[in-house]
This record gives C-alpha cells, structure tokens and sequence, in this order.
C-alpha cells in the first residue's frame, strides 16, 4: 500500500469501531503456537521464556519456525493496517487499526489474553504506516542487536526511537500518538528483561533458557 503520511480525513467514532475489531482480530492470530504445531515442535509458551514469539520459537533450534512465526507476526500487523487503508480509513483510522493488532498480540482472545511482547507486529504495522518508519526500526534493531546479541535491548532501543522517527516523518499527532503508546506497551512488556539486562542474566539471541 502506498504510504499513508498526509492523510487528514477524520473517522468518527463508529466507524472507528470495525478497524478496530479488526486490527483486534488479526493481532490475535498466535503464529508462534500455529507455526510450532505445523512443525511438530513443542508449544513455545512451554520452554524458554514462555513467550509465544519468534526468538523464543528460535530457542527451539528450529530457525525456519522462527523466521515464519516472525513473518506471520509481522504480517498480520501490517495487513491491519493495510486493509484500513484500501477501505478508504483515514489517518485516525489508520492508526487505530494498527494499535488495535499491537493490542491484540500483547492480549490475544485465542490464548486467554496471554500473548507476545510484539516486536514483529509492531514493525509490521510501522511499515503499513508508512514504509520508511519501518525500516528505520529495522534498521535500528539489527544494529543494536548485532553489536550485543541482546533481542531484547535490540527491541526496546527500537520502541524508544519509533515515536520520534514518526514525529519527524510525518507530524501528524494520530499517528505518533498511536506509535508512541506502542512503545509504551512494548517496553511495559520487557519489564522483566530489563531487570534481566540489569543484573546480567539475560540470556543473548539463540541462547537456551531455562523454563520459568
């Protein structure tokens, strides 16, 4: 879909709602469990960290698992916000699909309301947003990553620069507003890894770790 930055036609609140729902919807699809049942592996919430997401999929030794789980995550993000677009949404719409399927990963109807932290999603729904407020989490994540092997730190150094890449891109208050709460939620979800970093028993990318 073409970037959506510019984009100042307001939704209504009713028609807000089916953007929601379904960006709800679509978030709460568990790739990690759906994918580790197509390959036989054990279910993610069961080992490592118990986080139904692409690294702890990784932890499986299982690679292939783990890349389509984090396609899968990052997809569905970005298909919510995709299919506002294509229904005429506006930016407001826009934004709501998308933290309705970053809402739907962290608390999905299909595992209880127990699900990822939402990395993937939350870059899948950056790039429906618009393409290079994406990449720049992407590109933010991998180098972060390469240079300390942490996933973790990786993500919330990411989610600490997304809102103002957003900012600075765009200006609209919808979508940094969106983004920003996002990041919020994504960080609020690394709590314990960031207490983990702190007294250094996290574990690095491709790590085993113990059952909790």
């Amino acid at each position: 879909m073409p970037p959506i930055l510019g984009q100042k036609n307001m939704n209504p609140l009713p028609q807000l709602l089916p953007y929601a729902c379904l960006g709800y919807l679509l978030g709460s699809l568990p790739f990690a469990v759906i994918v580790s049942r197509l390959f036989g592996l054990a279910d993610p919430r069961s080992f490592g960290s118990g986080n139904p997401g692409a690294t702890n999929v990784l932890r499986s030794g299982n690679k292939l698992a783990a890349l389509l789980t984090l396609l899968g995550d990052a997809c569905k993000g970005w298909l919510a916000v995709a299919i506002a677009g294509w229904t005429g949404a506006g930016t407001l719409g826009l934004a709501t699909a998308g933290l309705a399927a970053f809402i739907g990963h962290l608390f999905p109807v299909f595992l209880g309301f127990r699900g990822g932290k939402g990395v993937a999603t939350a870059v899948g729904i950056l790039v429906g947003y618009h393409p290079a407020l994406g990449l720049a989490a992407m590109a933010t994540w991998l180098i972060v990553a390469l240079v300390t092997r942490y996933s973790s730190l990786a993500a919330i150094v990411a989610a600490i620069e997304a809102p103002f890449a957003a900012w600075l891109l765009s200006e609209q208050v919808e979508l940094t507003t969106a983004i920003t709460l996002m990041s919020a939620l994504l960080i609020w979800r690394h709590r314990a890894n960031i207490q983990r970093l702190i007294n250094g028993s996290e574990p690095k990318m491709g790590q085993r770790k113990p059952a909790p």
